[in-house]
């Protein structure tokens, strides 16, 4: 695993995440939920953004980015463009933090102990990458099941 390897993930599955969010031609299917779907649409895409922001971006870019996890699945009704435009920031970030990592931080201890031990900086920035792909997964299906 490398650095640009990485940033070529991240921005491929942020790009994609825009592209699943533009692609409701109901803004408000992106809150839509029903029996069986708590999470909507909407609510994952401020979830990643959240999740980003504050593992990488606080975390390793020192952004001062405070998360509120609770506003991520509460929050309703935040307009499509607003969204895009979350999301184009923090794509911005992930890749300008990446880029000032070296090879060898992705070796070095993460700074905070996220999963009850601690973990490469590089074994976390791949869980983030796959954390990502899962609930963008979830965003497209929800769009494709909700969104008609």
């Amino acid at each position: 695993m490398s650095i640009s390897t990485l940033r070529k993930l991240y921005k491929r599955d942020l790009n994609k995440l825009k592209s699943e969010v533009l692609a409701y031609t109901y803004e408000k299917n992106l809150w839509t939920t029903t029996d069986g779907i708590s999470n909507c649409g909407g609510n994952l895409c401020l979830h990643l953004i959240g999740n980003l922001n504050a593992f990488i971006g606080a975390e390793l870019g020192n952004s001062g980015y405070v998360r509120q996890r609770e506003l991520e699945f509460s929050q309703k009704d935040v307009p499509k463009t607003t969204l895009i435009s979350q999301i184009e920031s923090t794509m911005l970030m992930v890749d300008n933090t990446l880029e000032k990592l070296s090879e060898e931080d992705l070796s070095n201890e993460y700074p905070i102990v996220v999963f009850k031990e601690p973990m490469t900086t590089g074994y976390f920035l791949m869980h983030l990458a796959t954390h990502l792909t899962y609930h963008l997964g979830q965003v497209n299906y929800h769009r494709r099941l909700l969104d008609r």
